[in-house]
């Protein structure tokens, strides 16, 4: 099934894993998990389990804070609302995809908040042919995810929480205050307990603060953990290898990955990101989203290029090509800025010892003119 999918949810490209932890998982679970706490940890980020067939390595899938990720399991645990707020491309989604698929089995009850999402695209709406021949009943009825999430005790997942209007937001509020779900058109029998194991995740954007902000009720019913951007160069390195990898499988593009290449684009990231190069020079920061998320597309149309037309190498032209569309999408202001970091902090590593790579790194630079 992987092979026939573009992206797979995380509950079948980890398959594998999910099935070994839960033969080894001796831990406490809370009611409906299918797997323990301290399982949901390893799942995330990594161990060795042991199963009757020998000892499994679990890989790491997000690299961040740790403690973070144990405090959010924590909250879910104790049917407490998660709200994962921070910058664009810090795999906030990501995380809340793997927290849903390791408590619950599950990452597919999901809403996608846009300015357009409506009550009913979060509760539940009708069959209107059912509706009109059989009048208001259970058949007739169309469950969305909050609703499949209540009747399954499921985690259902909130993104970009913050696109979507207040006051559809704020239908939430009741749900997660009583742990019920009222359908008036069926009377009676139009009241939906929520099952143990129910919970909800959010995720919000700190760049969309402002667009639709959430009100201080419903702030007041989730836990707020900020997913930070990544502060390690050789770790975000690591991640955009790990993901171009990835994507290149499911592209079937069979090419070797540059990771020198990989190298100067995530040091570019990192020091624009930052403002800072690593030689202590001041360097203005784009307006644009410097994220990881950012730099794996730029490194992976490199790699899509290199394969279709041309000869399998990575051409850094080309990557300061498609470095370029990505910082200056929000503002051509920002060309200017890129063009300053090139002049300063590329043109002083690459007169460093070593610096060969960073030389024609520079080379590459003249497209921005």
């Amino acid at each position: 099934m992987n092979e026939n999918l573009i992206k797979p949810p995380v509950e079948i490209r980890y398959a594998d894993e999910l099935s070994a932890l839960r033969e080894s998982d001796t831990g406490k679970k809370p009611e409906n998990w299918v797997l323990s706490p301290k399982a949901v940890r390893t799942f995330i980020l990594g161990g060795k389990v042991k199963t009757k067939d020998g000892t499994v390595e679990i890989s790491k899938k997000f690299y961040g804070n740790d403690a973070l990720v144990e405090r959010c399991i924590i909250t879910l645990a104790g049917n407490r609302g998660l709200m994962l707020v921070g910058e664009p491309g810090t795999a906030k989604t990501m995380l809340s995809e793997l927290l849903s698929a390791g408590c619950c089995g599950t990452s597919t009850v999901t809403v996608q908040g846009t300015a357009g999402t409506t009550e009913d695209m979060i509760k539940y709406s009708w069959n209107y042919a059912l509706l009109l021949s059989k009048g208001p009943c259970r058949e007739a009825l169309v469950p969305s995810p909050l609703l499949i999430g209540m009747e399954k005790g499921v985690f259902a997942r909130f993104e970009e929480i913050t696109r979507t209007p207040a006051e559809i937001q704020d239908s939430l509020i009741s749900v997660m205050s009583d742990q019920i779900l009222n359908i008036p058109e069926l009377g009676d029998d139009g009241i939906v307990f929520a099952r143990p194991g129910f919970n909800i995740i959010g995720t919000a954007n700190t760049r969309d603060k402002g667009v639709n902000e959430m009100s201080g009720a419903l702030k007041r019913r989730f836990n707020f953990e900020t997913v930070e951007p990544v502060k390690d160069v050789r770790l975000e390195k690591e991640i955009i290898i790990r993901e171009a990898k990835n994507l290149a499988k499911v592209g079937h593009i069979d090419m070797p990955i540059d990771e020198d290449s990989a190298e100067i684009l995530a040091v570019t990231y990192h020091e624009l990101r930052e403002g800072i190069t690593a030689e202590g020079t001041m360097v203005e920061k784009p307006s644009a989203v410097m994220s990881t998320a950012e730099a794996v597309s730029v490194f992976y149309q490199t790699i899509s290029h290199a394969w279709y037309y041309g000869d399998g190498k990575t051409d850094l032209s080309v990557m300061t090509e498609n470095l370029l569309g990505a910082v200056c999408k929000e503002s051509m202001d920002d060309l200017q800025k890129l063009k300053l970091y090139f002049n300063t902090a590329v043109k002083q590593k690459s007169k460093k010892a070593g610096g060969k790579i960073w030389q024609e790194y520079l080379k590459a630079s003249k497209i921005l003119k």
